[in-house]
């Protein structure tokens, strides 16, 4: 698999997943709103938090009419205007995750975005909506930087165009996510096993953009497919106006998420068997063996009817169970208490 690196957070198979707190653009216009959701994802345990930058002349045309989804009677252009991160901000916003031991990202989506942001972020993330811009691709890629890219709203003929053009211009480290552009997405659209068709096909490490309301099964779903990169909306109240909070997680749900992720992460294992520590007990005391179940005096034949299979609780243990048939029909060297496990110096051979 191809390597990839965010910051000092190497993104693969043998690494925690990276997870992406995505504020996005629930700051609400407010720097303090946003430097508390920055607080809220890493009290979290968060690697990054993630905004969005861009500019509505550069995003719609003008007289872009209305969308379903957002539930607002402006015209898609003013909500997206009113959305706007200054640029101002973001110097500040980049020490304040420093401050918190996270990284600053932010998603542009255009090149004048891309230009203010470039100095700030370790990474560039590709929105599913701008996946197919292969003109900005390309003058992302020219940066040298990482990119991960979602992929909702695409067929894979259209994500194998995109990586192209990436590798192309010269993009060697990159990432995939999984995503379904609705808002929020039912559980059974998630299609988590998306993931392995994408480190499959384009050898990269993949992950997911969950949209769905649930803080845990999706993104424990994905890293247990092997996601390498978990990003999730998040705000401080699900209540607060604008288009982007009422799908996104609060803080106590992403807590949980990271929570779930991580736990998902311990339980995957190394995936090499063998007897663990924590299982020493009852290896010891609860895997049956060969045992006497009356007392065998010398001279006695070993027989299904002074022997069995049995538990050894707290008694030494005796012969592993796949040497019964061999056992029956020897005889007993020496007194064999009751319960004793046998072993072979306790018979003739």
């Amino acid at each position: 698999m191809s390597d990839c690196t965010i910051g000092d957070h190497e993104i693969g198979d043998d690494s925690p997943t990276f997870v992406i707190a995505e504020a996005g653009s629930n700051h609400n216009g407010d720097l303090e709103l946003a430097k508390e959701l920055i607080d809220a994802a890493a009290d979290a345990g968060a690697d990054a938090v993630k905004f969005q930058t861009f500019r509505a002349d550069d995003l719609y045309v003008e007289d872009s009419g209305e969308v379903e989804y957002l539930d607002d009677e402006r015209r898609i252009y003013d909500i997206i205007e009113s959305m706007e991160m200054p640029y101002e901000w973001i110097p500040e916003l980049h020490e304040y995750c420093r401050s918190r031991d996270l990284y600053f990202m932010s998603t542009p989506f255009d090149e004048r975005s891309a230009e203010e942001l470039s100095e700030y972020v370790p990474a560039w993330k590709v929105a599913s909506y701008t996946s197919s811009h292969h003109p900005f691709l390309r003058h992302l890629a020219e940066s040298d930087k990482p990119v991960i890219m979602s992929t909702g709203a695409h067929e894979m003929g259209e994500i194998r165009e995109s990586v192209g053009v990436l590798r192309e211009a010269g993009c060697e480290e990159l990432a995939l996510l999984q995503c379904v552009a609705a808002y929020p997405t039912p559980i059974e659209d998630v299609n988590v096993r998306v993931i392995e068709t994408l480190r499959s096909e384009f050898d990269v490490p993949a992950g997911l953009s969950d949209h769905t309301l649930d803080p845990t099964v999706a993104p424990a779903a994905a890293v247990a497919l092997g996601a390498s990169v978990v990003e999730k909306h998040f705000t401080l109240d699900k209540t607060m106006e604008g288009p982007d909070h009422q799908f996104a997680l609060e803080p106590d749900e992403l807590d949980q998420m990271v929570s779930a992720i991580r736990a998902t992460e311990s339980a995957l294992g190394t995936g090499e068997k063998r007897v663990l520590d924590v299982e020493e007990e009852l290896f010891e005391k609860a895997r049956r063996s060969i045992h006497a179940v009356e007392e065998i005096t010398a001279g006695t034949e070993i027989t299904e009817d002074n022997v069995a299979v049995l538990r050894p609780g707290e008694r030494e243990s005796g012969l592993h169970p796949k040497f019964y048939d061999e056992l029956l029909g020897t005889v007993a060297d020496r007194r064999i208490p009751e319960g004793k496990g046998v072993d072979w110096e306790d018979v003739e051979r």
